[in-house]
């Protein structure tokens, strides 16, 4: 597919930044300090994983609404590049003694907490509401592809939105990294979403 070096290329990039990480310890920062439950560390893990899970979810959606090899190949790639590092954060959480959720709302660690309305299920920027999660799994071929697209890019733009605050806020320098990673990634995907929906007589939706 015309696509598919771009795809690889991005899940590679993305893989490639959790798999330098992964021999992380807690303390990064180099002072051997573990962070505390309201710090932007902690927070941008706990708000991370939760965004992640969506994108996970909605991937797996859409790989059972439509044949498409490319478009089904970039959700495949999201998916398990998402999952991996949902799974890391979670894992510092447990390795700094932490919960994983918290009392406060989402985006606090931002200063952003007071703009989460929740509302139908869009907890933090960029997240689908619950009744876009429905409707893309009632969708089916192109439309679904589109709609999936369009998602995706509002989705990865929200991402892309905490990963910069990580990278601005965060201490750990392994959890920075995986920040800047994530940043990295997640704008080529964007463009490459972009592409993909320009071929499909589309666009994003901001």
């Amino acid at each position: 597919m015309r696509h598919a070096g771009l795809i690889a290329g991005a899940a590679v990039t993305a893989l490639v930044a959790t798999g330098a990480i992964t021999y992380a310890v807690a303390g990064d920062d180099g002072s051997g300090r573990t962070p505390s439950a309201d710090s932007a560390d902690a927070g941008f893990a706990r708000d991370m994983a939760v965004h992640h899970q969506q994108a996970v979810e909605m991937s797996y959606i859409v790989r059972d609404r439509t044949k498409d090899e490319e478009v089904r190949r970039l959700a495949y790639d999201i998916a398990q590049t998402q999952a991996n590092q949902r799974g890391m954060m979670l894992g510092w959480l447990d390795l700094w003694g932490l919960p994983k959720v918290s009392s406060e709302p989402p985006m606090t660690w931002m200063d952003m907490g007071g703009m989460a309305s929740a509302k139908d299920g869009a907890l933090m920027p960029g997240m689908a509401t619950n009744s876009e999660m429905k409707k893309l799994g009632e969708l089916s071929g192109k439309q679904a592809e589109v709609f999936y697209l369009q998602l995706m890019t509002d989705h990865h733009q929200g991402g892309v939105h905490m990963a910069e605050g990580c990278v601005d806020r965060c201490v750990v320098g392994v959890e920075k990294r995986l920040a800047q990673g994530m940043v990295d990634a997640q704008q080529s995907e964007i463009r490459l979403m972009a592409d993909m929906l320009k071929e499909r007589g589309a666009a994003p939706r901001s």
